[in-house]
């Protein structure tokens, strides 16, 4: 890599897309869909070395035209926060760098079905013969006084769905009866490797330790995410918005029949309204997320993209005892599908009749318009089903959830504002999702700067917030494992507000034509963001 091409960003994304052979067959890039890569100690730090000289070479890049620069950066942000994991390997920490790779790669091209059965099976029957390996890998990297108990935990759940889902859900995905049969019996030595990593991991003594630190967290908020700001602050932006949020739901609540200030009360009792089982949950999510389409075209508030469809299904097998709310999938942006799949979220078969309703309160009627319209339509499927049409394959590749979990916020916010939450108790809900992602601000960095315990951060998901408590114990492993991602939801919510009004007051266009444009720009970090928005 001495000479500079004439496109270096698509060089590094055609390197990218070689160098990690799963992502690029669950983004549609044709050719990769045959392996696994290689999760080896050699393998994952030669990709390291690699990443630096790329960061490198892009930074030696001159000029360029606008979009060129943005597409420039957006990679140069990506690159600096790999790189500054690189002190904080996930590889030696967590057994998911391998099982959920894994995973996604066997479930998500039945679900997209880009190709005929045929290849599919072909596909996945290549990949399976390398789970073994991968599996190996894990079990030669993992180091005990790195990797938390909490983490393993998190692994061994997972690895203990897996004989289920690649011998029979997967299977059970083929048609051909002679397919479905070589499928299974090609899953048998990869099902059998996960219950050896089963075994190795219910012995690990890991003594490591899931907190991040200061540091690097302020790190990754500065050079990926492009905030300008680092975790004190951020901690203090979760606090006051949690403040606000809190005073307004007190005025919400007392519009309640029998209401009073007690917003947790009033949403206690909103759960007890709620679908009677797993399966009617995800028929009413259905059913809602159609009316959140429809009012979104009524209203004119986007542009849809060509042959655009959000399926609406349960939650795959492997998610289930690692998460407890609602998730979508979206279509491989290199592909010319617009077809995406908003996961509802099913429980465990191992679930008690107890758990499973705490997990249908959770998903209470009230709540379920604010969660379709996040979900769906205009949040992650409606976003990123329209940004895959954006001619610049880095805007369609890489993304930061500041933007994209932050896009599915701000339009909950959009849609109380042009009407579509109905009722004191659908506005309440509304409200409380977005103190919950308040509160995650709060435990998030609170958690990883060493100012909380899980304990109390499980008090302060159930106290402060209206998970129950099985859901709030979810949702804190969810951040001891994934850090900076909670706060991403409101913190690039307020962003885009922000960014929002100096459009309008600017001139530079109306409702419809700042959502086309910003949300079609890709998921940019939100410094990137508002230059597409006020000088693109």
């Amino acid at each position: 890599m001495t000479e500079l091409s004439p496109d270096p960003v698509g060089d590094y994304i055609d390197w990218y897309l070689d160098a990690n052979p799963i992502f690029a067959a669950l983004m549609g890039a044709e050719g990769r869909d045959r392996t696994l890569g290689d999760f080896t100690e050699g393998g994952i730090l030669a990709r390291e070395r690699e990443s630096r000289r790329w960061l490198e070479r892009l930074q030696a890049v001159p000029g360029g035209d606008f979009e060129e620069r943005i597409d420039r950066e957006l990679v140069m942000s990506g690159l600096r926060g790999e790189l500054a994991q690189g002190s904080w390997p996930a590889w030696r920490r967590d057994p998911s760098v391998y099982t959920g790779p894994i995973f996604n790669s066997m479930f998500t091209p039945f679900m997209h079905r880009l190709a005929p059965e045929a290849e599919l099976v072909e596909a996945a029957v290549a990949r399976l013969a390398e789970v073994p390996g991968v599996l190996s890998a894990c079990r030669a990297n993992l180091d005990p006084e790195l990797a938390s108990p909490l983490l393993v935990e998190r692994g061994l759940g997972q690895a203990r769905t897996a004989r289920r889902l690649l011998t029979e859900t997967i299977p059970g995905q083929v048609a051909d009866e002679a397919l479905r049969a070589r499928l299974a019996a090609a899953a048998e030595p990869a099902a059998a490797a996960f219950d050896e990593l089963a075994v190795f991991l219910e012995g690990f003594r890991a003594t490591g330790t899931w907190r991040m630190g200061e540091e690097l967290y302020s790190t990754l908020l500065r050079d990926r995410e492009m905030l300008g700001y680092g975790a004190d602050e951020l901690l203090r932006r979760g606090q006051k918005a949690y403040e606000e949020l809190d005073a307004e739901m007190r005025e919400i609540a007392r519009l309640l029949p029998g209401g009073s200030g007690d917003w947790h009360a009033a949403i206690t009792a909103l759960q007890d309204d709620h679908p009677p089982t797993l399966e009617d949950m995800r028929a009413e999510y259905e059913a809602e997320t159609e009316r959140a389409r429809r009012f979104v075209r009524e209203r004119g508030l986007v542009t849809f993209a060509d042959g655009e469809e959000c399926r609406v299904v349960p939650s795959p097998e492997f998610q289930r005892p690692i998460l407890a709310v609602a998730s979508y999938m979206m279509p491989p942006p290199l592909s010319t599908s617009r077809l995406g799949h908003f996961f509802v979220p099913f429980t465990p078969d191992s679930f008690t009749d107890e758990q499973v309703r705490q997990r249908l309160r959770t998903n209470a009627r009230a709540q379920m318009p604010s969660i379709a319209v996040h979900e769906a339509y205009p949040g992650h499927h409606w976003h990123l089903s329209w940004m895959a049409g954006n001619p610049r394959r880095a805007r369609r590749l890489f993304r930061t959830p500041y933007f994209t979990e932050g896009w599915a916020l701000y339009v909950e916010k959009v849609m109380r504002e042009e009407g579509y939450f109905t009722t004191p108790a659908q506005e309440l809900a509304h409200l409380e999702f977005r103190l919950f992602r308040a509160a995650r601000i709060v435990v998030d960095v609170s958690l990883h700067c060493g100012e909380m315990t899980v304990e109390e951060a499980e008090t302060f998901m159930t106290e402060r917030t209206s998970l129950t408590p099985g859901t709030a114990k979810g949702e804190v492993n969810r951040y001891c494992a994934w850090p900076t991602q909670a706060p991403s939801y409101l913190t690039g919510a307020l962003e885009i507000d922000r960014i929002r009004a100096d459009y309008l007051a600017a001139g530079r266009g109306d409702l419809r034509s700042f959502h086309d444009a910003l949300a079609g720009s890709g998921g940019l970090p939100l410094g990137l963001a508002r230059r597409i928005a006020m000088e693109g």
